[in-house]
């Protein structure tokens, strides 16, 4: 699944965009299927808009965004959804749990949308990073960092072609970091899929295949 992206710039942007040096806004961009992309993206310059136009929740941008040759902001709710369900997967900043459900839930009512991940391998994921004390804990109670960790195992538990990410690890030490990383890695290379990360700092967390200053 190839993403293409040709001359977009979001609308709050554009008075900036046209001083700023960006190798993505106003840009053709190529990414082609299974690609590791790391986007560095100081703050202010729209990495958050960024990932949720790839995503489909933003539309408020000129140029054009496809996926596979079609135009995301052509994709109706049901076709959208669709593509959501089984192509696109995504780690929030804001992380977007549901707070009064617990740790394993928050996964449950992900998880059981399509049974690509059998209830198990969720937990036994769940419990490589640090969080196997943590199954009945409701999100509201979790610290930033674990609530992170569950953000980045309930976005694996879905089927995917490409990973999104907005600054997945920014709660995590070092060790985590590293144990997160080692996951991901796995279930990316499992499932031949590609991943975009958007991060305020410049990182070798991943064999980046692009690197993009926005």
């Amino acid at each position: 699944m190839r993403l293409t992206m040709q001359g977009v710039v979001p609308v709050h942007l554009q008075e900036a965009a046209k001083t700023h040096r960006s190798e993505v806004w106003g840009k053709a961009i190529s990414i082609e299927s299974g690609e590791y992309v790391f986007v560095h993206a100081p703050s202010g310059t729209g990495k958050s808009t960024f990932i949720h136009v790839l995503y489909g929740l933003r539309n408020d941008y000129t140029g054009s965004v496809q996926w596979d040759n079609t135009e995301i902001a052509t994709y109706n709710a049901q076709s959208l959804a669709s593509l959501r369900a089984s192509k696109l997967s995504i780690i929030f900043q804001d992380l977007r749990l549901f707070p009064m459900l617990t740790t394993l839930e928050n996964i449950e009512i992900k998880r059981q949308l399509n049974n690509t991940v059998n209830a198990d391998q969720a937990v036994k994921w769940l419990e490589r990073l640090g969080m196997g004390n943590k199954l009945q804990a409701e999100a509201a109670t979790l610290s930033y960092g674990e609530q992170q960790r569950v953000a980045i195992v309930r976005a694996l538990v879905q089927p995917f072609c490409w990973l999104l990410m907005d600054e997945p690890f920014s709660h995590l030490d070092n060790a985590n970091r590293s144990l997160a990383t080692e996951l991901i890695s796995e279930v990316l290379k499992e499932r031949n899929a590609g991943m975009i990360l958007a991060d305020l700092d410049s990182n070798n967390h991943f064999r980046y295949t692009q690197k993009l200053m926005m």
